[in-house]
């Protein structure tokens, strides 16, 4: 992209415009439809330094604060885009709008970007490649499908309606965790005030009356001893660990496979993810199935989308069964994730041409089958969190008690 300078004569006054475009002729065109007044002349220039220093500033902070769109931000310019390219307005004027009226900066810097790069001629979709990150897998696939289909402003609203069902479903998630992480915070105050101040009471009692201590008694005054003298150590250690982990299954995609196994193989957090996917890949799969997307695009790009790397990897076998000739429900039936009811649904569905309808269905029943995991989320964890609070009282009590009634039973015995 090169750097022009139109001459603007508006109100018998003077101006100067600094535009990017390929070429003059394009940057001439660009300037009468832009500019109002009369253009004068468009000359290419030099970019300016604070031109280029603004530029470097804003790829270089984006670059360090990469981070995703928030949810409702994301949402409601997916909504506004919509409700501008249904009234007819050029995308590039609607990008530029709702990045000028936005809060959220990531929003303001990818939809600003994304509309310079529309302005040089490229598509929307394109444009939006370079934005995975920030935009998500979803929000791509569905500008795409809506320029493949002629009907953008259509798959917009689709894509706006997806996202806010995938938001519903992690505020509920957030909602439910809400009372555990909280008794769970609770219990770790109360466990560090005990240590820090009550323990070390007792253990001067102890070793001024040199009696045996029991078991749970020397947990305790090793966990005292731990957390008094090397507790910043230790939590540094826990925070570096943590960091480090996060890399490793963040730039490491075998390591991040073995982590997302395990998480497979964990009560409640396996069934929390599979269903999650699975309401998930279903919701995308039928949304672009009724679109009249072919089922091996639709299947790649529902996919696509999916986090958890085994079920990734499942699901894309399917891809593959169906491009060699074989049906979809016996695609899904060799993953071993559906059950035999939703493969009869789907095989319905192929045989007699209402696949997408059947689909739907699956995608409804596997967004149920969610909520009532979520539901009873509070009911499932309480077992647990009651053994560990169990465990807990039962280690302060016999730790703190245990040894007095030693040496009461001592005293009475020399008595």
């Amino acid at each position: 992209m090169k750097y022009f300078i139109a001459t603007v004569l508006r109100k018998g006054k003077k101006e100067e415009i600094g535009l990017y475009a390929e070429n003059k002729r394009e940057a001439n065109n660009y300037a009468k439809l832009k500019f109002s007044g009369i253009i004068i002349k468009v000359t290419e220039s030099q970019e300016p330094f604070e031109v280029q220093f603004k530029k470097f500033k804003t790829t270089f902070l984006s670059n360090i604060k990469k981070r995703k769109i928030k949810p409702n931000a994301l949402i409601t310019a997916i909504r506004q885009l919509a409700v501008m390219t249904n009234a007819g307005i050029p995308i590039y004027d609607s990008l530029r709008e709702i990045a000028n009226a936005t809060t959220d900066e990531t929003l303001k810097i990818v939809f600003s970007k994304i509309a310079e790069d529309i302005n040089a001629g490229h598509s929307i979709s394109s444009a939006m490649q370079n934005f995975h990150y920030e935009l998500g897998n979803l929000t791509i696939a569905m500008v795409e499908l809506g320029e493949k289909t002629g009907n953008l402003d259509e798959a917009l609203y689709s894509l706006a309606n997806m996202l806010e069902e995938i938001r519903a479903n992690i505020v509920k998630f957030k909602k439910a965790m809400a009372y555990p992480k909280n008794v769970m915070i609770a219990m770790a105050v109360a466990f560090t005030i005990l240590i820090s101040y009550v323990v070390p009471k007792f253990k001067t009692i102890f070793e001024q009356l040199h009696a045996q201590l029991p078991l749970p008694t020397l947990i305790l005054l090793k966990l005292e001893y731990i957390f008094n003298n090397f507790g910043p150590y230790v939590l540094a250690g826990l925070i570096i660990a943590f960091i480090i982990f996060k890399y490793l299954i963040n730039n490491h995609e075998n390591i991040k496979y073995i982590w997302h196994k395990f998480l497979l193989k964990v009560y409640l957090i396996k069934n929390i993810i599979k269903f999650a996917t699975l309401s998930r890949f279903t919701l995308v799969f039928s949304e672009l199935i009724r679109a009249g997307i072919p089922i091996t695009e639709a299947l790649d790009t529902a996919t696509s989308m999916i986090e958890n790397l085994p079920l990734k990897k499942k699901l894309q076998s399917v891809i593959s069964t169906v491009k060699k000739g074989g049906t979809l429900n016996k695609g899904l039936e060799e993953t071993a994730l559906f059950e035999n009811m939703i493969i009869q649904m789907i095989r319905a569905g192929e045989d007699s041409g209402t696949l997408d309808t059947m689909i739907k269905k699956v995608a409804e029943y596997y967004k149920m089958r969610f909520d009532a995991i979520i539901d009873g989320l509070n009911e499932a964890i309480e077992p647990i969190l009651l053994l560990v609070i169990a465990s807990m009282v039962l280690l302060l009590a016999l730790g703190i008690f245990l040894p007095m009634w030693n040496l009461g039973n001592a005293v009475q015995g020399r008595g």
